[in-house]
C-alpha cells in the first residue's frame, strides 16, 4: 500500500440493514483501531443507521516515550494542565469534518449523522462537533475530555452546534482519564452549549473501557436522534 506516513487503512463499517438514511462516525482510542468499536455497534445496531469507525494514523506519541501507534493526535501528558498538541489536534478535526463531507455528499445530510468517540477519539469527537458549522444529530462523548478547553466558547462555531445533544458517559472507576475530567468537561459544555441537551451518565466500577449498560445507553441515544424517516 502507497502512502505517506499519515495514511491510514479505509475505515471499518458495519453497512446498515436497509438504505441508509442516517450515520454514526466513531473514533477509538489511542493505541487502537476501529474493527472493536465496529463490533460494538454491530451488536447494537438500528437498521436505517450506517456505522462508520475510521482508524487513525501511526505517529510517535509523547506520552508513550515517543513508541509508534496508531493516534489522532499527539499526547503529552494526561494531567489537566499539560501542553497540548494544537496543530495535531486541529489537523485531525479537519480529516474528522472531511469524512463528515464524504457522508453529505453521499446523500446523508449532516444533521442525521452522531458523531461520537472513545477517549482520545472522545475528545477529538468533541471539538470537531464544536469547531464545526454544519450542525450534527448528536455527539457521543465516551471516557474523554475536551482538548484545548481555553480556546472555548471563542474557537466554537456560531451557530454551529450550539444546540446539539451531547452524551457523555464515564466509568467511575477511570484510572486514566479520571471521572473529574468528564465532569469538569460537562460544566465547561454547559457554558456555551445549551445545558438542556447535556446528558452525563456514569457507570459504578467501569474503569476505562465500556459496559453492557453504557452500550445501551448509547443505542438509545442514536434512536433517539437519529430516529427511521421512512
Amino acid at each position: 500500500m502507497c502512502g505517506n506516513n499519515m495514511s491510514a487503512p479505509l475505515p471499518a463499517i458495519v453497512p446498515a440493514a436497509r438504505k441508509a438514511s442516517a450515520a454514526v462516525i466513531f473514533l477509538h482510542g489511542l493505541g487502537d483501531t476501529g474493527h472493536g468499536w465496529a463490533e460494538a455497534f454491530a451488536g447494537i445496531r438500528t437498521p436505517h443507521v450506517k456505522y462508520i469507525c475510521p482508524h487513525a494514523p501511526v505517529m510517535p506519541v509523547s506520552l508513550n516515550m515517543n513508541m509508534r501507534m496508531p493516534s489522532w493526535f499527539d499526547i503529552i501528558s494526561l494531567s489537566p494542565d499539560a501542553a497540548e498538541d494544537e496543530s495535531g489536534i486541529k489537523r485531525a478535526a479537519e480529516n474528522i469534518k472531511a469524512l463528515i463531507d464524504q457522508e453529505v455528499k453521499n446523500g446523508i445530510p449532516s444533521s442525521r449523522i452522531v458523531l461520537g468517540g472513545f477517549s482520545q477519539g472522545g475528545a477529538l469527537s468533541l471539538y470537531t462537533a464544536l469547531t464545526m458549522n454544519q450542525k450534527l444529530g448528536g455527539v457521543l462523548a465516551l471516557s474523554c475530555w475536551l482538548p484545548l478547553r481555553n480556546s472555548f466558547p471563542q474557537a466554537a462555531a456560531d451557530p454551529g452546534n450550539r444546540e446539539v445533544p451531547v452524551l457523555q458517559c464515564h466509568g467511575e472507576a477511570d484510572p486514566l482519564v479520571p471521572l473529574v475530567f468528564g465532569c469538569l468537561t460537562v460544566e465547561k459544555l454547559k457554558t456555551f452549549l445549551n445545558p438542556v441537551n447535556i446528558t452525563l451518565k456514569t457507570y459504578g466500577g467501569m474503569g476505562h473501557s465500556s459496559c453492557p449498560q453504557e452500550m445501551e445507553d448509547i443505542k438509545e441515544f442514536i434512536e433517539t436522534h437519529l430516529p427511521p424517516i421512512d
